[in-house]
């Protein structure tokens, strides 16, 4: 267990901001991380990524949301057509685009499309309703389920070629992590079977909290770049899988394929699983503290390698003593309490500048990655930051210390993540737009999901890069909606070319219901103006929003019974 020392040795780190690594060549060789090492300016890059943050859900890659058994009937006859000028100058002027995240199980374990009938009627609503487009999870655990580069993307290419006929954009998501709690959730899917074999073998791939319990959502970074999944590292075959996807939807890149949400950790979130995502959904409320998940072999291995380059070798041995159990009050405990806390002196500056520089190392590897695959192919490349709210209002925020922010009362922790993000181009989206801080304190009163938005929002415009928006659960009452348009403002107003756009989790069947359908249009259209589109039927003509949405009934009713 790493003990403070009474000493004050001096020491930087410098995991964040810059590299000095090229952008065109992945890391294909295990390197001991230096603590003190200043990392280079990375030359600016032309093409936007897009980043999204689906926080906090219990289900943010597994969410309910299933599609019904299809019945049939002739509403498949039902014919829209649009005129949607989205991808248009003017339409970026206008307003706000509206994706709508689709279910978990679109496509099955064999790889193919669930439903397909009930699919293209749900794409037909959705387009008809001026939604922008559909973001699909890409399961690495299906794609490449049961040999290394062996991919089946049949099931995908299926749903892409559907959302173009329909009329609908598409953004990609490279899942590379665990989606569900286990085999007897409706919506499990595993890492790839070949990986979970290289688990088996070595544990240490998993992260590991300081009680030994090992986390299967995601693989260690503390492993990133050495051969553990025979011959290649993660980061090679992130790389292969995303080389692979650019390859064989190459006819669609940029044309109907306009966004790559690529996976950073749980539940695709740039984080640690300092807390299982399956509970994340009620998490802020019994305001959990999580684990530190700096256990297993190969972070230990990094962090005694930096305590040792300063000269303490004592604060390599693990993470922070006095941290309490996962419901002990923050101020009850050594390392978190706000009066003289161990987060505060020069230990607990060098752990959490160690354990959030290596997450940010992380993400800079993944996103010099995708950039090079991804360049010249008209798409806008994502990634995700976690939403970790709960103990915003205290000093310590030991919550989003344990996830690997190292942001306090007196340090910005993701205005690093920004800046990485806008030196490889990329867009931050960030989740909780539907939170409010007056609802979400009446059960905890040290939480604030609106200030700790709205630090991610100004990061944003300080570092001048897009913005993705989503909420954390399925809501569709007025009030959510009319939050999301009010936090979207906020990072919007006094900007001269603003770029937002939202991402809707998810499609399942209470959105089709005739009232929550009639609030998520006029959502749609309050952020993306109705005036852009209109719908024809087969009959011929132009119809108002209530034809709209008495065909789309009809066409849905039966399908989502």
């Amino acid at each position: 267990m790493a003990i403070a020392s009474p000493s004050t040795p001096s020491f930087s780190a410098f995991f964040c901001c810059t590299r000095s690594e090229s952008t065109r060549s992945p890391t294909r060789s295990p390197s001991s991380i230096s603590f003190t090492r200043r990392l280079q300016p990375h030359p600016p890059l032309t093409r936007r990524l897009a980043i999204s943050s689906r926080l906090n859900s219990s289900k943010p890659s597994g969410a309910g949301g299933s599609v019904s058994p299809d019945n049939g009937g002739g509403s498949e006859h039902i014919q829209y057509e649009l005129y949607h000028k989205f991808s248009s100058p003017q339409r970026r002027r206008l307003g706000s685009p509206v994706f709508v995240t689709l279910p978990v199980d679109s496509v099955s374990s064999g790889g193919q499309v669930r439903r397909r009938r009930t699919m293209a009627q749900s794409f037909k609503a959705l387009s008809a309703a001026g939604v922008e487009g559909v973001v699909v999870e890409v399961w690495w655990g299906l794609v490449e389920r049961d040999e290394p580069r062996v991919y089946n993307w049949q099931g995908y290419l299926d749903l892409v070629a559907l959302a173009k006929r329909c009329g609908l954009k598409v953004r990609a998501v490279m899942a590379f992590h665990q989606c569900a709690a286990g085999p007897d959730d409706p919506h499990w899917i595993p890492l790839p079977l070949w990986v979970l074999q290289e688990i088996d073998k070595d544990p240490d791939l998993a992260y590991s909290d300081r009680f030994g319990r090992r986390n299967m959502e995601y693989i260690s970074l503390g492993c990133d770049i050495l051969p553990v999944l025979r011959g290649r590292s993660p980061i090679q075959a992130y790389t292969d899988f995303m080389r692979n996807f650019r390859d064989t939807f190459r006819p669609f890149l940029g044309v109907v394929i306009t966004g790559i949400q690529v996976g950073m950790g749980p539940a695709g979130e740039l984080r640690y699983p300092s807390c299982p995502t399956q509970k994340l959904t009620w998490a802020w409320r019994t305001r959990e503290l999580g684990e530190f998940q700096c256990y297993d072999k190969y972070m230990l291995a990094s962090l005694n390698a930096c305590a040792r380059e300063i000269g303490m070798r004592e604060w390599g041995d693990g993470g922070p003593i006095g941290a309490g159990n996962l419901m002990q009050n923050p101020e009850h405990t050594e390392f978190f309490r706000s009066n003289d806390g161990s987060w505060t002196r020069p230990y607990g500056q060098f752990f959490l500048e160690w354990y959030s520089g290596m997450l940010l190392l992380h993400g800079d590897r993944i996103c010099r990655e995708a950039e090079t695959i991804f360049r010249g192919t008209e798409v806008n490349t994502s990634a995700k930051v976690a939403g970790i709210h709960w103990h915003y209002g205290t000093e310590s925020h030991p919550s989003e210390l344990t996830a690997g922010y190292y942001n306090t009362s007196t340090r910005d922790g993701y205005l690093p993540i920004a800046r990485m993000f806008g030196r490889y181009g990329f867009t931050m989206c960030c989740t909780c737009f539907e939170m409010q801080d007056e609802l979400e304190r009446q059960m905890n009163p040290v939480g604030s999901p609106e200030g700790f938005l709205r630090q991610l929002l100004l990061a944003a415009r300080v570092c001048d890069i897009p913005l993705e928006g989503e909420n954390c659960a399925t809501s569709l009452d007025d009030d959510s909606f009319q939050q999301v348009l009010k936090m979207s403002k906020f990072y919007s107003n006094g900007l001269e070319k603003p770029s937002f756009s939202f991402n809707f989790m998810r499609m399942d069947k209470n959105m089709f219901e005739y009232q929550n359908w009639v609030r998520f249009t006029r959502f749609v259209r309050q952020m993306s103006d109705a005036n852009i589109f209109r719908a024809n039927l087969s009959s011929g003509g132009d119809i108002n929003l209530s034809s709209m949405l008495d065909a789309t009934k009809v066409g849905l009713a039966f399908a989502y019974s």
